[in-house]
């Protein structure tokens, strides 16, 4: 878990610094906002259509091989688009293409990565096995950022995506030396059927009973309702609070960049406290989310920087919690052999959100203001939890006890009489 961790780690770094230099390499060629808006919804959005078959690829295929292969591929990727940097052969159709590859092949790769970090512990520890990465995933975004400008300056953009590549091989190159400890999950292995059996498998694989399964289980359900009003209300602190830091505080750059880092800063402190939870539930989620939408409230409310500030920081860190302890229910309530395609569902699902969720926000900071869509949106995060839970309280059937009359059986003796 440790050398899986390292090389996260390492990962992580590399692709946050080659989103960095992508941003920066599209603007350079294009000269506008609009193609880097485009590029980067070109990459998620295989994961719209692709990640149901995906998920199901992840549940098919040996896990380490998967991991192993796909790491390779998105090396291979990030090697081809350095040398088009270096040869000056880069252009936006190009670019556009290599986005897109990267994109499909993130819809194995993602799934594959997160549950071999899940079968390298014992079953008791998932958790916080989900809370590391988080963590590792945190740290490595903060590291890749920074170590961008600097390769950039010094090296070349093409040297950035070549430090990607390596980053890649590097993992793996450490898959094949992972082991699982005692007590971790069992990956599950496809045995050879009969021919009577080959075509029920097919199906009993495929991605329905991935979507089947998600849409029957009401936990899975309900975490998909708060994680989603939760994204597309709140969350998209890089648009409210950029608005809110320049606009009605009278802030400038450096001013949100200090935000910036009070929220990276209070990530890492959630990955941290979210990686101890031993028995995450929705109903966790769900109140973290709320509480989230209440200091979104009061951030809309700021007088000054200073207060906004103070309240930046727990804002990350709850939101920090409640995401690690939505992905440990994800990733440990279906069985393993449905794992993947569960995951899958759930990208395919987050990736509307992503998409959709930014033009809403936008629509509501246009109409409201942007104090009024920060509380706004934190009321209406708070009211529907709210809602929920007391909808679920009253739907939970409490035993009724009756009054015995006079000559009624109650007890042994009416089971007596009735067997």
């Amino acid at each position: 878990m440790r050398w899986w961790s390292v090389a996260n780690l390492v990962s992580n770094a590399g692709t946050w610094m080659q989103l960095t230099v992508q941003n920066l390499l599209v603007l350079q060629i294009t000269g506008s906002a609009a193609a880097t808006g485009l590029s980067m919804s070109v990459q998620a959005a295989p994961a719209l259509f692709v990640s149901l078959l995906g998920g199901a690829a992840v549940d098919r295929w040996p896990r380490k091989l998967t991991v192993a292969v796909s790491q390779a591929l998105l090396g291979a990727v990030a090697f081809t688009t350095a040398l088009l940097v270096a040869l000056d052969r880069i252009d936006m159709p190009a670019l556009m293409v290599l986005a897109a590859v990267t994109g499909v092949i993130a819809t194995v790769d993602g799934p594959a990565c997160a549950l071999l970090g899940n079968d390298l512990v014992p079953v008791e520890d998932v958790p916080s096995a989900i809370g590391v990465g988080a963590l590792v995933h945190s740290a490595g975004r903060l590291t890749g950022t920074a170590l961008a400008g600097v390769t950039v300056g010094f090296l070349g953009t093409s040297a950035a995506y070549a430090a990607n590549g390596l980053s890649f091989l590097f993992v793996a190159a450490v898959v094949p030396f992972l082991r699982p400890a005692p007590g971790a999950v069992q990956e599950p292995v496809s045995e050879p059927v009969s021919a009577e059996r080959a075509a029920p498998d097919r199906v009993e694989m495929g991605v329905r009973q991935g979507l089947a399964f998600f849409a029957r289980r009401p936990r899975l359900v309900a975490l998909a309702a708060v994680t989603g009003i939760s994204s597309v209300f709140g969350r998209n602190y890089g648009l409210t609070l950029a608005v809110l830091v320049t606009g009605p505080l009278a802030g400038g750059a450096g001013a949100f960049g200090t935000v910036s880092t009070v929220l990276a800063v209070g990530g890492i402190l959630g990955a941290v406290l979210g990686a101890r939870l031993r028995r995450p539930s929705v109903r966790t989620v769900g109140l973290l989310a709320a509480a989230g939408g209440l200091l979104q409230v009061a951030a809309g409310l700021s007088p000054s920087l200073a207060v906004l500030l103070v309240l930046v920081l727990p804002m990350a860190v709850v939101e920090s919690v409640s995401d690690t302890a939505g992905t440990a229910v994800l990733q440990t309530d279906p069985p393993p052999h449905l794992r993947g395609r569960v995951l899958g569902v759930w990208s395919s699902v987050g990736t509307v959100w992503g998409l959709g969720g930014p033009p809403a926000l936008g629509l509501l900071m246009e109409w409201a203001g942007t104090r009024g869509a920060l509380v706004a949106g934190g009321l209406l995060i708070a009211g529907a939890i709210g809602t929920g839970l007391l909808a679920r309280r009253r739907t939970v059937r409490a035993p009724v006890t009756l009054s015995a009359k006079e000559g009624d059986m109650t007890g042994r003796v009416a089971l007596g009489t009735a067997a």
